[in-house]
């Protein structure tokens, strides 16, 4: 359901140089008494950077620590624990430690603080945590960020998938909004025209910026401004809907199957190259920037196998059955395993056999 009110971020900077002056910005935004948890390692490539900041600005860390755990008992320990006076979380690094902090910021009600240091998925924007909860992965309600701080040098020296898996996550706003369109024409759902608009325009944005390579400074810098964009319009619309459809499903499928799944934009990146084709919908778009941004010929380097695919399409309705996705119709399954092996994009990213 859509929401009666809705959060923003109060906080956007998305520019180089951020790092050394995330005191300053805390402490403009009223901040004097913080936590930060950071990625594992993070400590050691910007925690002096980070730290020496936050004296400049007169910012207390009252609590500092690296997490390398999204399980759902050490993250509600640790909140519990934190001190009391602490004003706000900071999470810096990757999706897990990012999720730890925004979950900790949604149970105690204090503001999170989102620093990626990557751009491989839209989850620093998102109000949701992947967490694991009992050995399986789940979904959960979380904080949407109070602010969101983003180093484009950061993200620069970030290794190159990520930024590849960034692109397919980006990307897959193209078929997640023809999907959820498709299911309010069928009477499932009821699509809020706002948070449709952000999500086109997002991803309509990011396609159409020109490039010489995908380390330039503008597309770093419209890549994670969509990015951030796709959790604003999932906090208008009150679900994922308008980010996350078959494509998705067929990513956390994959994650089910797998014992080593890949990037999570990897994944839904050629899932979203297979729903837009067998749709017929923009799948020229979807693989002109593929193939410019070296998208294509990094998933060529990786260990993809057309049964991993098939067996997740036909997993995809099971992800989310109160869901009505073009998936959830076995017409557009068996198109899409039948394209697994027909088109030439795919065949040579997928290789036949389990062995």
């Amino acid at each position: 359901m859509p929401k009666d009110e809705i959060s923003i971020p109060m906080l956007l900077k998305i520019e180089k140089g951020v790092t050394a002056h995330i005191g300053d910005f805390m402490k403009d935004a009223g901040f004097t008494q913080i936590t930060i948890l950071f990625g594992n390692g993070l400590i050691d490539m910007f925690g002096k950077t980070v730290f020496k900041s936050f004296e400049d600005a007169g910012v207390a860390v009252l609590h500092s620590q690296e997490m390398d755990t999204v399980d759902f008992d050490d993250i509600t320990d640790l909140a519990f624990q934190l001190p009391n006076k602490t004003q706000a979380i900071i999470g810096m690094g990757g999706g897990k430690v990012i999720d730890a902090a925004k979950y900790i910021g949604y149970i105690l009600n204090i503001p999170f603080i989102s620093v990626p240091t990557s751009s491989s998925s839209d989850g620093f924007s998102s109000a949701s945590a992947s967490l694991t909860v009992h050995g399986h992965r789940k979904s959960l309600p979380a904080k949407l960020a109070y602010g969101i701080l983003v180093d484009t040098d950061v993200i620069r020296t970030a290794p190159v998938r990520f930024i590849h898996s960034g692109v397919g996550d980006m990307v897959s706003k193209i078929s997640s909004t023809y999907d959820w369109q498709h299911e309010e024409d069928q009477g499932y759902e009821e699509v809020n025209d706002f948070a449709f608009m952000i999500a086109k325009k997002a991803v309509n944005s990011f396609v159409r910026t020109p490039f010489e390579s995908i380390e330039d400074e503008l597309f770093l810098k419209e890549l994670l401004d969509s990015l951030a964009m796709s959790g604003i319009a999932n906090e208008i619309a009150g679900s994922s809907a308008p980010t996350s459809g078959s494509e998705h499903l067929i990513s956390h499928a994959l994650d089910q199957l797998l014992e080593n799944p890949q990037l999570h934009g990897v994944q839904v990146g050629i899932a979203t190259y297979i729903m837009c084709k067998i749709c017929d919908h923009r799948w020229q778009r979807v693989d002109t920037i593929f193939t410019k941004t070296g998208f294509w010929d990094y998933c060529a380097t990786l260990d993809l196998k057309v049964k991993d695919y098939r067996d997740a399409i036909d997993m995809a309705p099971q992800i989310k059955p109160y869901r009505h996705t073009y998936l959830h119709e076995e017409k557009y399954r068996e198109m899409a395993k039948a394209l697994l092996t027909s088109d030439e994009k795919l065949k040579r990213i997928l290789r036949e056999g389990d062995v």
